[in-house]
């Protein structure tokens, strides 16, 4: 409680409070993530039942349109799937997909920016070299060549049951270099200080310096470095999804609805396609907007 109470007198609360934006940024994210997570509960249908399903019902359009059906208030895709079912059980691979390579880049970030700020000398640099090219080629284009890596180094049979895992760490690796540097950086100079020297004297294990003295107080940078890079990695996964070497189709996320709809866009059925993307445009952005204010708020200067 008393934890509790400090944080709404704190400075950063106070900042949330002043700023409607980030409310509703906030709402629209505390929204997304209910409905993800509680999709087998809130969504109308089960679009992967195919017991449920009826092939008379494809292409029905929006519930306020002509020929709409109230059962399908966003309409249903050439499957006779109820779309907001589908963009309901699709947010929830996306959002999985996109906070495990979240989490994966940040440990592998965190640890090989430890170890080239503390360390320092060769491994320094042969870390920061690596860095540095990875930082010369686009994000997606490294994703895709780790997913193509692994496509031909698995067994066929086992694609559609790794495809995940693999999604995860394609985007994992891809991203890992800016919370690298950054730790990195903020290492540097914590090594200096008088108590990482007092931790020395006494005889700590430099692992026991690294991960139980300075990690502390290099996370304020890279929690909001993560914050901001859920949305990206979302993108990152619509976008391969979309491409077609994302997820299987059995496990559809917003990408490969995007990418579905796509294919009647122009043949008159646009929910199909527009639906999923305006949530995933809503999703990521309101994420981005709460991902801006916290950088925002921990930063002292700006107070």
């Amino acid at each position: 409680m008393d934890m509790l109470r400090r944080f709404l007198d704190g400075d950063v609360f106070y900042s949330f409070k002043r700023s409607p934006l980030t409310m509703v940024a906030a709402a629209l994210t505390l929204a997304s993530v209910v409905a993800a997570l509680f999709a087998g509960w809130l969504a109308p249908h089960n679009p992967f039942d195919l017991k449920t399903l009826n092939l008379l019902d494809a292409f029905t359009p929006p519930a306020w349109v002509e020929r709409g059906n109230p059962a399908y208030f966003l309409g249903t895709d050439d499957q006779g799937r109820d779309v907001l079912s589908t963009i309901m059980y699709g947010s929830r691979v996306s959002l999985m997909v996109g906070l495990c390579a979240v989490a994966l880049a940040m440990v592998i970030g965190i640890t090989l920016g430890l170890l080239s700020g503390y360390v320092g000398g060769r491994l320094d640099a042969f870390i920061m070299r690596v860095a540095d090219v990875q930082l010369s080629f686009p994000a997606i284009l490294i994703a895709l060549l780790i997913d193509g890596v692994a496509r031909v180094a698995l067994p066929k049979d086992s694609h559609d049951a790794l495809a995940i895992y693999v999604l995860i760490f394609s985007i994992a690796a891809s991203g890992w270099v800016q919370y690298a540097r950054t730790v990195r950086g903020s290492t540097l100079v914590e090594r200096n200080k008088e108590y990482v020297q007092a931790a020395r004297v006494i005889g700590r294990h430099p692992a026991a310096i690294m991960f139980s003295h300075v990690l502390p107080n290099v996370l304020g940078p890279v929690l909001v470095i993560a914050t901001l890079h859920i949305g990206s990695a979302i993108i990152t996964e619509a976008t391969l999804s979309f491409l077609g070497v994302g997820v299987p189709p059995t496990q559809p996320s917003l990408g490969t609805l995007i990418r579905i709809g796509n294919d009647f866009l122009f043949s008159g059925e646009w929910w199909i396609t527009v639906f999923p993307g305006a949530w995933l445009v809503i999703m990521v952005l309101s994420m981005n907007v709460l991902g801006d204010w916290l950088r925002d708020a921990l930063n002292p200067k700006l107070r």
